[in-house]
């Protein structure tokens, strides 16, 4: 059993666009994603580039090529050692879209507000 966990968001209504949006991919994205996701949660912070990139203002990306197609989960690591998977996309611009990163800061705030103090972050280093 791992240390670190990888969990989806969901509002407050139970809903959660990141798995919908997962559960929506071909088998062999899918297959990709999870075996980051194994990756993440069995080396935690220490799992760096090229399967996770630091975007800034305590979220990172988990960064999955298949078929040369881009595909990004953007997360936080809240206190607990859990990775809350916030935001899924395809990437199609070389710089990550300001809408994806708006979307996905809305997650994490309403997120913190919903569960903890913003005291209670972690930053990875």
């Amino acid at each position: 059993m791992s240390d670190w966990s990888v969990e989806f968001y969901a509002d407050a209504d139970g809903d959660s666009a990141v798995l919908d949006w997962y559960e929506s991919l071909d088998e062999k994205t899918k297959a990709k994603l999870i075996w980051i996701f194994q990756l993440l949660e069995t080396n935690g912070i220490e799992l760096g580039m090229p399967y996770i990139k630091p975007l800034g203002d305590k979220m990172y990306e988990i960064r999955a090529d298949v078929n040369r197609n881009a595909f990004r989960v953007v997360y936080f690591l809240y206190t607990g050692r859990r990775f809350i998977l916030l935001h899924g996309f395809q990437k199609k611009t070389q710089k990550t879209p300001t809408k994806e990163l708006a979307r996905a800061r809305t997650y994490l705030e309403d997120f913190i507000e919903r569960n903890i103090e913003s005291t209670d972050l972690e930053q990875e280093d």
